[in-house]
């Protein structure tokens, strides 16, 4: 008996070394899993550390509150702006200007605005718009309460019409300015208007050649160039339009179109006596035209129809009420096809609908709505693009842009 337990002992004991070989075997593979491991990640660590210094770009809410009193001053575009000693690296630095820039954004609050400019059906953009809330210090202190908004229609090429949305803003922020208490807005805005032309009028002759300009191939000083001007600056208690031309504005009070503008035509009576007093004459080809050439009887620039063709413009003030829902803005390419009573309508519904219907698609309009939008408020966006392809689905045949203002106040 003690043989075959002996025996059936050996055997077990025979038969161990298999597991041991089994557990040899996956130990060791076990081993090499765990070099692989440790050489993978020995290759991402470079890649761990860069994410890691890209993440610390940012520094932490207590970090930038340390270094608040210590500022360097970084010059960007004409610009100083604040940025935190220490934050040395360029995108430390573009991180501390986007956080002032947003400290003092949130501080005033811009008005309701809505935009939209559009070619059309013609064949080049000639319109321009400018769009500046709180444009102007009084006081030595930016004013939150002026904003300008100005529409510019160009006629023989754009480059008269951007002039004016580049220049005639500063103009009349520096009219603005000079003056003390008691602001006299007609003659200010006159004077503007008057510096705008003679700038112009030295621009053309000092630079004769206008790169990527085709109108250097039919004058080659620019001189049948020019751009009709509307202009409004909101205060908070008046509307002071400027019209120079056949663009237009129109308030909506309480539901009724009251424009603020009289287009300058050749054929109204006023227009065409001062025409005739001048020396001129107003020929009708395909409607009255200035000498047969221009279908408005005042513009800025066109220097080859002065005296007939005055840049002076018409500025009326008008009181601001409660009952004042919106001022609209546009080029003579909405008012061609659309009523001053329609165009409130559409504005005044895209304001006081809870849910403003998106635009509806007009037949062929499809290919020629493509053009430029701003805003501040969905609703008078809303309205802007949609009095927009309203005169496209009326067969407009010129550039279209649209300025809806909210005036509401107490919302």
């Amino acid at each position: 008996m003690t043989r075959i337990c002996c025996g059936v002992v050996g055997e077990a004991e025979t038969a161990a070394p298999v597991p041991v070989e089994a557990k040899t075997t996956s130990a060791r593979r076990r081993r090499l899993e765990i070099r692989q491991l440790k050489l993978i990640s020995e290759v991402q660590a470079p890649e761990t550390d860069r994410k890691k210094r890209k993440l610390n770009l940012f520094p932490s809410s207590r970090e930038y509150e340390d270094a608040r009193d210590k500022r360097s001053v970084i010059m960007e575009n004409g610009k100083s702006y604040g940025a935190p000693v220490g934050l040395c690296s360029e995108k430390s630095m573009t991180v501390a200007q986007v956080s002032v820039d947003v400290e003092k954004e949130t501080v005033k609050e811009n008005p309701k605005f809505g935009m939209t400019s559009v070619c059309g059906r013609r064949r080049d953009m000639e319109d321009a718009v400018a769009i500046h809330p709180s444009f102007c210090r009084k006081g030595g202190e930016m004013s939150s309460d002026f904003h300008f908004y100005g529409i510019y229609d160009g006629h023989g090429c754009s480059h008269v019409a951007m002039k004016c949305k580049d220049r005639l803003h500063e103009l009349v922020r520096e009219e603005i300015e000079t003056e003390e208490n008691n602001m006299p807005w007609k003659s200010a805005m006159k004077r503007s208007f008057s510096r705008m032309d003679t700038e112009v009028f030295e621009w053309n002759s000092s630079y004769s050649s206008i790169s990527n300009c085709r109108c250097e191939l039919q004058t080659p000083q620019s001189d049948a160039v020019g751009s009709t001007a509307v202009v409004a600056v909101v205060t908070p208690d008046k509307i002071i339009v400027s019209n120079c031309g056949d663009s237009r504005a129109v308030l909506c009070r309480n539901g009724v179109a009251i424009p603020l503008s009289s287009d300058h035509k050749p054929d109204r009576p006023d227009e065409l006596l001062r025409i005739q007093a001048a020396g001129g004459r107003v020929i009708y080809w395909d409607g009255p035209r200035v000498l047969g050439v221009l279908a408005m009887s005042r513009a800025i620039g066109d220097n080859y129809l002065k005296p007939y063709v005055i840049s002076e413009p018409e500025v009326t003030v008008t009181e601001r009420t409660e009952e004042d829902e919106c001022l609209i803005l546009a080029s003579d390419g909405l008012w061609d096809v659309v009523s001053n009573d329609t165009a409130c309508g559409v504005a005044r519904m895209c304001l006081r609908a809870q849910k403003p219907p998106s635009p509806p698609q007009s037949p062929g309009s499809e290919g020629v709505v493509a053009g430029t939008a701003e805003s501040s408020d969905k609703a008078c966006s809303d309205a802007s693009i949609l009095l927009t392809k309203l005169a496209l689905a009326r067969h407009s045949t010129d550039n279209v842009s649209v300025v809806v203002v909210d005036l509401r106040k107490n919302l």
